[in-house]
């Protein structure tokens, strides 16, 4: 089967964001579960090289198309022959002339009770089926010389010890890595088919917001830092980030914007405008033209998450503080982005360390701290402010404070998740 012949996924259902009624604020995992029940892929596939493949989605199982290694070989630089002739004690072998070595094999048999030199990697020749540490030896131009007994097969690999021709190495989902592609080097495959990968747009809005390249800024504006920081986001995620730019707090401005993004992209991550207020232009747009769902998540940083469909495309609403926008960035838009692109659902790795901070915490919210582990556990940004962006350059990932009341002290543990554990 090749890529043109797999079907293309359907689109989202218009309800797919709707939440049943009389929900009014949802908990953290109830609404990752409800978003991972209401997604599916949206990208279609291709094939590419091995050369190409990090960071793509498997779209079909991908099988060896040799061993790994493909011949026995020499684990070692050393004496090759056949074990049946050694035992306990001393042996002294002849040698024949020649030697094998990696990409040099050697051509001839060896006899029994005859020994060959052979370096790391070189296929066994014939007659041979152990093989001695050269360290092991003494050597003359003649004969090498060491001490019994050996088990049989020292120092030697079997064909296809690591990978048999034929096994399958990577099923559909699996995102590819950089020692993925060496592995795939490794077993001959250059082509394979994955998704299509997924183009995520990117929009701020707000009439505060100003390029960073602007000079003189007045005391009233504020630099975009969440456009760039979700267009890296979303190119570390290995994703083709798409910037639709910054939109003024103007409906006209912020429509257009949205249809060319929906013309271009899988999914649209905007920022800013995502609550009720008088000037929340992405919202009211949203609930107009596309079927907005307002979840009201039980967390901190965050809380206001706007879901919707912009001309069958799915928007992510996020809030426009930078804090929170990262935060909901990471613990919501990630995965639903990987389930969009092929790959699977991804919940992040968490680890129980102890606590370099005390806080008292009130019940009804999950809070996400920025924090980076110390010499004696993990510590936690000064502020808890969502504008304090420089917490999240301090920080090496987030601690994770459950929903109910929680009071830590020091030493007490607490679940951290490295932000290597959401991909960056």
């Amino acid at each position: 089967m090749t890529a043109d012949d797999l079907p293309r996924p359907p689109p989202l259902r218009d309800d797919c964001f709707a939440l049943p009624a009389g929900v009014n604020w949802t908990p953290v995992d109830d609404a990752l579960a409800r978003l991972e029940a209401a997604i599916d892929r949206v990208v279609g596939t291709e094939t590419v090289s091995h050369a190409n493949a990090v960071g793509r989605v498997v779209a079909a199982p991908v099988s060896a198309r040799r061993s790994n290694p493909p011949a026995p070989n020499s684990a070692v630089d050393g004496y090759g022959f056949a074990h049946s002739v050694t035992g306990e004690g001393d042996h002294v072998l002849p040698l024949v002339d020649g030697r094998a070595a990696a990409g040099g094999a050697y051509k001839g048999t060896v006899p029994e009770g005859a020994a060959i030199r052979i370096l790391t990697g070189a296929v066994l020749p014939e007659g041979v089926d152990t093989v001695v540490l050269e360290e092991d030896c003494t050597v003359t131009d003649t004969h090498v010389a060491f001490r019994g007994p050996l088990r049989p097969r020292a120092n030697t690999r079997k064909a296809g010890e690591d990978v048999v021709a034929g096994a399958q190495v990577f099923g559909a989902g699996h995102v590819l890595r950089a020692q993925d592609a060496g592995l795939l080097a490794a077993l001959g495959v250059d082509q394979l088919t994955v998704f299509a990968r997924l183009r995520v747009g990117v929009l701020s809005t707000g009439d505060e917001l100003l390029d960073p390249a602007a000079q003189d800024a007045p005391s009233d504006r504020t630099y975009d830092a969440n456009r760039p920081m979700l267009l890296q986001l979303a190119t570390a995620w290995g994703f083709e980030a798409v910037d639709l730019g910054h939109a003024a707090d103007d409906r006209a401005a912020i429509k257009a914007r949205l249809d060319g993004g929906a013309a271009q992209c899988d999914v649209i991550l905007t920022s800013g405008g995502a609550s009720a207020g008088d000037e929340d232009h992405v919202s009211a747009l949203l609930r107009a033209h596309g079927n907005l769902q307002a979840w009201r998540i039980a967390l901190k940083p965050g809380r206001p998450l706007a879901l919707a469909l912009w001309q069958g495309v799915p928007v992510f609403g996020l809030p426009g503080n930078p804090v929170a926008a990262f935060v909901c960035a990471l613990i919501f838009a990630r995965p639903a982005c990987l389930k969009l692109a092929g790959a699977a659902w991804a919940a992040p790795q968490g680890f129980m360390v102890p606590a370099a901070f005390e806080k008292r915490k009130k019940p009804g919210r999950r809070e996400y701290l920025r924090a980076r582990m110390g010499p004696d556990g993990v510590e936690v940004f000064g502020s808890e402010g969502s504008g304090r962006i420089s917490g999240l350059s301090w920080s090496d990932g987030l601690v994770e404070l459950p929903d109910g009341a929680a009071t830590i002290t020091r030493g007490d543990l607490v679940r951290y998740l490295p932000y290597g554990s959401f991909g960056l």
